[in-house]
């Protein structure tokens, strides 16, 4: 295995684990929208998958969950079920990748690394699939809130909900996980059929028995 495909295959891990980190952190944050009004400049309200929180000036943070799934709201409770999926296959993916690292020397005998890079292989596809879970969830709550905002049809006096960090998050968990699936399906190209180095020594010591035994016959 050349050096490209060894660093191929660690940043696919590394950003692999990232991305699946941040996408956790982005499920459980409370600030995918934020609404602060000046008829109460000392708070401030935040919404969230799980929960709605009340950020008042002094810092005290005050949080109240939902009480039922099916009575959120369809876009809550279509992003909260796609996070939720997301999450999921991003830990699969890693768990994939793991054994199929080539650093992780787990073939026995005169096993090939056609398992390795199988396993790779589907951990890459997985993290694609994992990016555009993640990027939807984000994407739609924000299509919502920009056509909220701008609707004539209701006062101006009336607070609108605004983007919350959660969304910027998403995102990059969704661009991480497309990038980390990239690298890892990369690094599956530069793989060949070719047997571990634990068999090398056994298959040079069968090589070289039947050497010597070629050699005796010849001589007799």
């Amino acid at each position: 295995m050349d050096n490209g495909a060894w660093v191929l295959e660690l940043l696919g891990v590394f950003f692999c684990i990232l991305a699946w980190l941040v996408s956790l952190a982005t499920t459980m944050m409370s600030q995918w929208l934020t609404l602060s009004t000046d008829l109460l400049p000392a708070e401030s309200y935040e919404l969230g998958l799980w929960e709605t929180c009340v950020v008042q000036d002094l810092g005290v943070l005050e949080c109240s969950p939902y009480d039922s799934l099916l009575g959120l709201p369809p876009d809550i409770r279509l992003s909260r079920i796609l996070m939720c999926v997301a999450v999921a296959a991003g830990l699969l993916a890693f768990m994939l990748a793991i054994p199929g690292m080539h650093v992780v020397n787990s073939c026995k005998g005169t096993e090939t690394l056609q398992a390795k890079r199988v396993l790779k292989m589907l951990a890459g596809i997985l993290c694609l699939a994992t990016g555009v879970l993640g990027i939807i969830p984000p994407s739609y709550i924000a299509h919502l809130t920009v056509l909220r905002f701008f609707d004539e049809s209701v006062p101006e006096v009336v607070p609108r909900w605004e983007f919350g960090q959660a969304l910027f998050w998403g995102w990059a968990a969704g661009l991480l996980h497309l990038v980390a699936g990239g690298l890892l399906v990369s690094s599956c190209r530069c793989l060949q059929d070719e047997p571990c180095p634990a068999a090398m020594p056994l298959q040079r010591r069968i090589r070289s028995e039947e050497l010597n035994h070629k050699k005796r016959t010849e001589y007799v």
